[in-house]
């Protein structure tokens, strides 16, 4: 029975390691927090979806040039002061959402540019954390390192938009919400801070710099089809599945005369996918004894699709958030094995440009997949945007397959790139 659950030993073996993971779940929380209420002042100020959806716009755009960037600049600079600098950043972009809160601003044009900025600290430091983990642990426990890190992940991505849409809806107003995201924050920053320097392995003159050193990491990935596959389903599932930016109109629409149960409808869809990440995390268990890391991650994406596609044909609150914990089991799992593939595969001289890569695909698909949203829903409605991006989702992931069919036989005790 023990083998169900989450393999720990990643947490035993390394003091830092537990640190960062630890740090990262606690303030996943006030990231989540803050997630919800952009959406739900972004909506309440322009009642649009497609206003929301451009949340993601604004992030994105920052997100695929500091964040290929930011990943040359952890192949050529300790690792660990670039996680620092990114932690203090988004502290300070923290403190900027409380303020123009209680200033009672009001300006959709303030949280475009302070979303953007975090979007940029947040590629900064991704990618350098990521390519941390596997100086910290053993190749044999990455499997489990990264089923712990969704797990953390998945316990912010749930507990955040709950908390977040129950404070929202209990005080009126977002500041107390983007003031936890300031105060949970500094877990980070203490867990980088006893972080012990972590630069590359190979000396820094023997690396190319700056741009040129993120068109070498993207030469490197030419021909490499596993890794290629590895982000372009996710940028299917994410850019075609994922209804984030509609959750807000979803929500007023379920309780059109309540606007506090709106409100709190609105977390609970927001949290809804990270739960179903989270109980999957918990019984991450097996996932350690799978090979075919390949064929996981595209069932996974397969049932993705299917869950996003029946969530957009229900209204009741309940079983729309069933389908939604659905999908996000599902895409934790493929998250788990993308993540354990791209660690392996690569060499550490390529890990951060190739986490950079990775960071632009995980976190920029759902922000285009914001703006998709939001714009298919102001054309034809929310439940066509969702549904439709369900069934496009599948569609694709199988027209990749049939591309690349060697994907599917990828053995994780032969990675090949």
């Amino acid at each position: 029975m023990a083998r169900l659950f989450a393999d720990l030993s990643p947490l035993r073996a390394s003091a830092d390691y537990r640190r960062i993971i630890l740090a990262h779940g606690v303030s996943n929380i006030g990231q989540q927090m803050t997630a919800v209420a952009v959406g739900i002042q972004v909506y309440a100020l322009t009642q649009s979806s497609l206003a929301v959806g451009l949340v993601g716009l604004f992030q994105l755009v920052p997100l695929i040039g500091f964040g290929l960037y930011g990943g040359a600049m952890s192949d050529t600079h300790d690792r660990r002061t670039l996680g620092l600098v990114a932690a203090l950043g988004l502290m300070g972009c923290a403190g900027i959402l409380v303020a123009q809160s209680a200033l009672g601003l009001g300006s959709v044009a303030v949280l475009y540019a302070v979303v953007a900025i975090q979007s940029a600290f947040f590629a900064i430091g991704n990618p350098a954390r990521q390519a941390i983990i596997p100086r910290l642990i053993a190749p044999e426990m990455l499997p489990a390192a990264n089923a712990l890190g969704m797990l953390a992940w998945g316990l912010g991505f749930t507990v955040g938009p709950l908390v977040g849409g129950f404070v929202i809806a209990a005080t009126g107003g977002v500041a107390w919400a983007y003031a936890a995201d300031l105060v949970l924050f500094t877990g980070v920053v203490y867990a980088m801070w006893r972080l012990r320097p972590v630069p590359p392995e190979a000396a820094a003159e023997d690396r190319r710099t700056g741009w040129a050193a993120v068109g070498e990491g993207l030469r490197f990935l030419r021909g490499k089809h596993n890794l290629q596959m590895s982000f372009y389903v996710d940028i299917a599932a994410m850019v075609f599945g994922m209804p984030r930016a509609l959750f807000p109109a979803i929500a007023a629409a379920m309780y059109a005369d309540d606007p506090k149960m709106a409100a709190t409808a609105a977390g609970i869809l927001y949290a809804a996918p990270a739960a179903g990440a989270l109980v999957s995390g918990v019984l991450s268990g097996p996932l350690g004894r799978v090979r075919r890391h390949g064929l996981a991650i595209v069932l996974s994406v397969f049932a993705w699709g299917l869950a996003i596609a029946v969530f957009g044909l229900v209204s009741w609150l309940p079983l729309a958030a069933l389908m939604l914990a659905l999908a996000g089991a599902a895409d934790n799992v493929s998250a788990v094995f993308r993540s354990t593939m791209l660690q392996s595969a690569t060499p550490d001289e390529f890990r951060g440009r190739l986490q950079g890569v990775f960071t632009v695909v995980v976190a920029g698909g759902p922000r285009l997949g914001d703006v998709e949203s939001g714009a298919v829903a102001a054309l034809a409605g929310e439940q066509f945007s969702v549904v439709s991006g369900g069934v496009a989702c599948i569609a694709i992931t199988a027209a990749l397959v049939a591309k690349y069919p060697g994907f599917l036989a990828y053995d994780a005790e032969n990675p090949v790139p």
